[in-house]
């Protein structure tokens, strides 16, 4: 039975512990010494964690709601900002006995994962008070019937089973044999001390604050998940190189099995979003808003942001101490003229695709 028929016939509604269900493994995943979620079938194929009914209902909500007449979101590839080191640049550094930035950046990943398990606790209302339409059998209606939980789980693990934390941290111990972690990781993703957190300006104010702050933290996870594909290419491609890497399949395959891992998250949440986008909202002051004004003005307004901030921070933090480091290697001015050589020229493009309709026809 293809997917597209098992899923025309999956049903709309499920239980929380439906949700989180993962079947039977025939070989479980160990990351290092740490059993991790997700595991082998019989022909030793990878297989996500509790996808036994999330995958099938999440086809069914997408199928559903194209019925009818809604659209999926589409963000474009052409948003995605490379990873800075790119593969070349660091494969140059490693196998010039600079390996500090690769570790670094597979840390801050596998730091920032863990991190993903806050999305439990994003606070959800009582959507049926502030959505016109039903939302019965949607995506919408099962964010904290259990889609939030596995994602969460998925990230940082759950009882004695590891996540994606975890899975990266592997993948970097495998590749680099343990490698020293430099102590202020933690304190750099934090912004270092004394930094000021910006106030997020709302920009639905006539709606329920609860809600806002739901849709603009999906939203921005969304964003996140999608540029994720970027840093996937980019672990695979350099713990995959047999010239730097000690296991360099076994590496891979690891950052490849949460790569597959993060497909539902992706799709999950565009499903909701766009279950919203092709709703109308009721505001605080009795009025009405068109769910797509809403999601596309936050994911315009956060791609904006993102596009544009996000390659200069990453430069800003592989440059801290890049020319110090420099100098552990033999021809230190020879490793950073190469290096900078390397450098990759990216521009946002000009539009994000989520424009007020006023402004897209206004230009």
């Amino acid at each position: 039975m293809s997917t597209s028929m098992a899923s025309l016939e999956a049903p709309l509604e499920y239980s929380f512990d439906e949700l989180l269900e993962s079947g039977e493994y025939a070989e479980p995943l160990m990351a290092g010494d740490v059993l991790c979620h997700g595991g082998f079938n019989q022909e030793g194929v990878y297989r996500s964690p509790r996808i036994l009914n999330r995958k099938p209902a999440i086809l069914a909500w997408q199928q559903s709601l194209q019925a009818s007449g809604g659209d999926l979101i589409q963000i474009s590839p052409d948003l995605i900002p490379p990873q800075y080191p790119s593969v070349d640049q660091s494969v140059l550094l490693c196998r010039n006995g600079v390996r500090e930035p690769v570790v670094r950046a597979l840390t801050v990943i596998s730091v920032v994962e863990g991190f993903g398990a806050v999305i439990r606790d994003v606070k959800v209302p009582d959507l049926a008070s502030w959505v016109v339409e039903p939302i019965q059998g949607t995506a919408l209606s099962h964010l904290r019937g259990g889609l939030f939980e596995a994602h969460a789980r998925d990230e940082a693990g759950w009882g004695e089973e590891g996540g994606h934390k975890q899975m990266w941290e592997a993948a970097r111990d495998l590749a680099f044999e343990k490698p020293e972690i430099p102590p202020d990781v933690l304190m750099r993703i934090m912004g270092g001390p004394g930094k000021k957190r910006r106030e997020r300006k709302r920009l639905f104010p006539e709606l329920d604050e609860t809600l806002e702050s739901m849709v603009t933290t999906m939203c921005n996870v969304l964003i996140v998940e999608l540029f994720a594909d970027e840093v996937f290419r980019w672990g695979k491609s350099v713990l995959s190189n047999s010239e730097i890497s000690a296991e360099p399949e076994r590496a891979a395959a690891m950052v490849g099995y949460i790569q597959s891992d993060e497909n539902p998250h992706v799709e999950y949440l565009r499903t909701a979003l766009s279950e919203l986008a092709s709703r109308t909202l009721k505001t605080v002051d009795g009025k009405t808003l068109a769910g797509k004004e809403v999601v596309d003005g936050m994911l315009h307004a956060l791609l904006g942001q993102m596009i544009r901030t996000r390659p200069a921070d990453q430069k800003e933090q592989a440059h801290e101490n890049l020319s110090e480091l420099f100098q552990n290697a033999a021809n230190p001015s020879g490793l950073k003229e190469e290096f900078l050589s390397l450098e990759q020229n990216w521009s946002p493009p000009e539009r994000t695709g989520f424009e007020p309709q006023a402004a897209a026809c206004a230009e």
